[in-house]
Order: structure tokens, then sequence, then C-alpha cells
């Protein structure tokens, strides 16, 4: 019992630390900011490559926030932090990470990567407002899994932001990207 406390309090920690004070590309500089583009850029074309509806809508979106690798880990208190570009008509023109944090019951660890399509002005001008974007508040986040991929056509999409995770692995129970809050960076 005290070994498992014990691990907890171990892996709790870890998980604030790393979530409080990652490495980020605000922090390196210009290379990992085009780093981060062009692995935002990869991360979209595997979407694209397995998802059709994605690929359907890319055209049509004001802009396509990657998020090409977001870490999550947890037992019982779990965090998660990952880096993405801002794509417009295909370049990057911001830069943001995505955080989040959560209790309950939890265990384990994995990687994923998240794309958000805005699907218009106004939904993209929340971006930027009030100090940061959190998922679930503002407009309308609509989470594509496969099932909704699968009936839904271009033309029957009326939501503002339509969200696609992709690429997971390693094992952790529940997945969802609501609750995280997105905050733009300045690569220096």
């Amino acid at each position: 019992m005290r070994a498992r406390a014990a691990w907890l309090g171990i892996l709790a920690a870890a998980t604030l630390t790393l979530a409080a004070h990652p490495l980020s590309a605000q922090d390196k500089g210009k290379t990992a900011a085009a780093e981060l583009e062009a692995a935002a850029k990869a991360a979209l074309q595997n979407l694209y490559a397995s998802a059709p509806l994605a690929k359907g809508i890319g055209p049509t979106a004001h802009a396509i926030l990657v998020f090409p690798k977001v870490t999550k880990a947890g037992l019982g208190i779990g965090g998660q932090y990952g880096e993405g570009a801002l794509l417009k008509k295909g370049t990057a023109v911001a830069y943001y990470k995505t955080t989040g944090a959560s209790f309950g019951l939890q265990a384990g660890g994995q990687q994923y990567g998240y794309a958000m399509f805005f699907m218009n002005e106004k939904a993209l001008a929340e971006l930027d407002n009030a100090n940061g974007f959190e998922v679930g508040v503002g407009p309308s986040v609509v989470l594509v899994d496969e099932g909704m991929a699968k009936t839904t056509t271009t033309k029957t999409l009326k939501d503002d932001v339509y969200a696609f995770v992709f690429g997971q692995k390693g094992l952790m129970a529940g997945l969802g990207i609501q609750g995280n809050k997105i905050a733009k960076i300045t690569p220096k």
C-alpha cells in the first residue's frame, strides 16, 4: 500500500513538473518554430490520408490549428501538454500550446495529436480572446470520431470548429479535448 502511494506521488509530481516546465518552441527560438511548422504540416497530411472528412473540410476552413504531438499522463491526477501551429493557406501564422489537468479515475500515459478546423472568422477570433481559448467554452467545438466521420459530409457541417484526434499511442483510459486550454506562444 505504501509503495502504491509512493508511486502515485512520484507520477503526480512528474506529470505536474512536465506540464509546468516544458521545453517549448517559445523557449527554443525560430529553428524550433520552423520544426513545429513542418511537424504540423506532416501531421495534417497524415490526418488527411486517414480521414477523408478532414481532407474535405480543409480547403473551406479559415484556419487549421494542428498539435502534432500531445503528451498525456496520469495516475489519479493527470496532465497534458503539446505545441502546435495555426495554418492559414498552408503556412504557419502563429504558434500555440495546449495544456490540461484532470483529476479522477485514470491511469497510464499516451501521446496523440489533434487538429482543429476553424470554419468561420468569428470562431477563429475567439482563439486569442480572453487570454487563452478553452475547449468547451466559447464557439461550439465538435469532436469528430470515426463513426461521425463516416456518416457526415461536407454539406452537412454547420458548426464553428471541428476537431479530429489522431495518432494515439500508449495506454490511458479516456481521451478527449474538452477542458484543454490553448494559448499563444511567441518563438524568440
